[in-house]
């Protein structure tokens, strides 16, 4: 069992009867009353953020979390493929505990958070940025670069994506894998 001393970025624990991790605390003594330590809790399984207070003092219980390299294989009525880099045992996750699975394309790099005493995949975590080959796009015109209006584009992971209107079929895009978007031509 740790404590509030223990309190750090990253760290992982139980707390109403799931996994989180620590987003971001603070140490708060006031000059009158008992210290307390104000924190940001991101649920590891649905990704909400919450906000806690725990007393100086109080006990938590740490969760061990390992973090594995794992790579892309495809996706069946079972769930989605992945194989171990290093041990190349595969693993069968399902969608729910994918951030956005329709960024993945075969070969990606992934990293997945593994609960260490039970050996339990826990969430998939993307790259923060994904390169990706539009399929896809309507022809944009010219001149209608003036304003910052976007199309729609598919990428080769079948996603829909909004681009803007300069992008055509066959360039690679940077896409960011938290919200879907466009950020860039990729190099």
């Amino acid at each position: 069992m740790a404590t509030t001393a223990d309190i750090k970025k990253g760290l992982c624990m139980e707390f109403n009867n799931d996994i989180y991790y620590i987003v971001d605390f603070q140490h708060v003594k006031p000059g009158k009353g008992n210290a307390f330590v104000r924190t940001k809790l991101k649920s590891v399984t649905t990704g909400k953020v919450v906000e806690n207070t725990f007393q100086s003092g109080h006990s938590i219980a740490e969760v061990r979390v390992e973090r594995r390299k794992f790579q892309y294989l495809y996706n069946d009525d079972m769930g989605y493929h992945f194989m171990n880099i290093e041990t190349f045992e595969q693993l069968a996750i399902e969608e729910s505990m994918i951030s956005n699975p329709k960024l993945l394309k075969e070969g990606l790099e992934v990293e997945i958070m593994i609960h260490a005493e039970l050996e339990t995949p826990l969430a998939v975590e993307l790259p923060q940025y994904i390169i990706l080959e539009v399929t896809y796009t309507e022809p944009g015109l010219k001149g209608d670069t003036a304003t910052n209006a976007l199309k729609s584009a598919t990428v080769e992971s079948g996603a829909e994506v909004k681009v803007p209107l300069f992008i055509d079929a066959g360039e690679k895009i940077k896409v960011e894998s938290a919200t879907g978007n466009y950020v860039e031509r990729a190099k």
